[in-house]
């Protein structure tokens, strides 16, 4: 009798020691996962975010065919403007196209427009968006449309990709090239044939200011 208390009088501490353990042990792995669990919220938070943030930058992108669509049919509609002179009404209208000189929106102008090429300062290396608020807005050059559905707002600017304003043919401007219809003559060659400018080109830079401050830039260049 005596031998049995001795002997759980000697597994009594060693139970409790382990009884211990085992509770440090739980409470370290519950520390850990908690861990874990904060770690990997943290990380689906973040996917979310780039996730979402990639979205709203592919609608701005998508958003900016409005603008280029818009330029591109004003500029048609410009290029084939006529104009019939008073003193001879019957006589055929003659081309008045008014993209050879700047144009500022206001009146029967829906949009501003620039007949000679301006672009970012290479030196101080200027970007887009800086040029775009120092010099396009401050110049009243930039064409603004209503937000869309999707809560962006689309702005674009014209340029003609000439040196200066003025007639095509005398103002140093980029455009295409294309072979002319041979000229007849009395003798019994073919003719001459010439390289004559038919098409000028216009650069439209389209600015697509989004939620979450997504703005994108696209440029496309028409020849008209």
């Amino acid at each position: 009798m005596l031998n049995s208390k001795l002997h759980a009088a000697a597994v009594a501490p060693v139970r409790q020691q382990q009884r211990g353990i085992v509770l440090l042990l739980a409470i370290i792995v519950l520390v850990a996962m908690s861990l874990a669990t904060i770690g990997l919220m943290r990380s689906v938070l973040t996917s979310n975010r780039v996730a979402g943030n990639l979205a709203f930058q592919q609608s701005a992108t998508q958003s900016s065919d409005m603008g280029v669509e818009r330029a591109v049919a004003w500029l048609e509609q410009k290029s084939r403007e006529q104009t019939i002179d008073p003193a001879k009404p019957t006589a055929p209208p003659t081309p008045a196209n008014k993209l050879f000189g700047n144009i500022t929106a206001g009146g029967a102008e829906p949009y501003s427009y620039r007949a000679s090429r301006a672009d970012p300062d290479p030196v101080t290396q200027q970007t887009w968006e800086a040029f775009w608020n120092a010099t396009l807005v401050a110049n009243n050059l930039v064409n603004t449309l209503p937000v869309d559905a999707a809560g962006n707002t689309v702005s674009f600017v014209i340029h003609r990709l000439c040196a200066f304003a003025g007639d095509p043919l005398a103002s140093n401007c980029e455009s295409s090239a294309t072979l002319s219809s041979s000229t007849q003559t009395s003798s019994k060659s073919s003719g001459i044939k010439l390289l004559v400018p038919s098409q000028t080109y216009y650069r439209i830079t389209v600015r697509v200011q989004g939620p979450r401050n997504a703005v994108s830039f696209v440029q496309a260049v028409v020849a008209i």
